[in-house]
């Protein structure tokens, strides 16, 4: 199983389609949206390319493939532009490892305040824009950092990729940024 994962789009159509580009290209089984994908939210300046609507209708078009998490700029106003659910604060995957996969967007669950999880369990999560892929104690703490607007200075637009054992954070100029066995 391959996961791609992508976080805090924030409306921009240019990082969207290169998410959905680099996504394709990947030939991942799902792409996991850990949330804050229309609105840009009030702290942030407004993105290239804003335009929810084309966001919204470019992400419909892969929606059998799409899991997603509610982030705190996304809204019951934005699920009705988009044909697959995003409003639920979590979702667990249980992977062929026997791993649980925490997905959520990161201002509720976090490496601070983490949901029950077991040795090895991973939590992944957006929202911070900043890259991470370590383990914090006995879990796996995974952010893919922003597509839209990194946090840190010098750091580029990524995602994430779960591929087997190694999960990535990757560049969209397909650079490795960091990776770890999850095993």
């Amino acid at each position: 199983m391959k996961l791609f994962f992508a976080s805090d789009l924030h409306g921009s159509l240019p990082a969207t389609q290169r998410v959905i580009d680099t996504f394709l290209a990947s030939k991942a089984d799902h792409l996991i949206l850990l949330g804050d994908l229309i609105n840009f939210g009030p702290r942030n300046p407004l993105p290239e390319g804003h335009n929810p609507i084309a966001v919204a209708e470019l992400l419909n078009q892969y929606a059998d493939s799409i899991i997603a998490v509610r982030g705190n700029c996304d809204s019951e106003v934005d699920q009705m532009l988009l044909s697959f659910p995003i409003m639920s604060d979590y979702h667990i995957v249980l992977l062929p490892t026997g791993q649980k996969l925490f997905l959520t967007h990161g201002h509720i669950y976090n490496a601070d305040k983490r949901p029950p999880l077991k040795k090895g369990d991973i939590i992944a999560h957006g929202h911070t824009h900043i890259t991470v892929t370590e383990w914090v104690g006995e879990q796996i703490i995974f952010n893919p950092g922003s597509t839209t607007f990194p946090r840190i200075e010098g750091e580029k637009a990524s995602y994430g990729l779960l591929d087997g054992q190694t999960l990535s954070v990757c560049d969209f100029e397909g650079n490795t940024l960091h990776s770890i066995d999850i095993q």
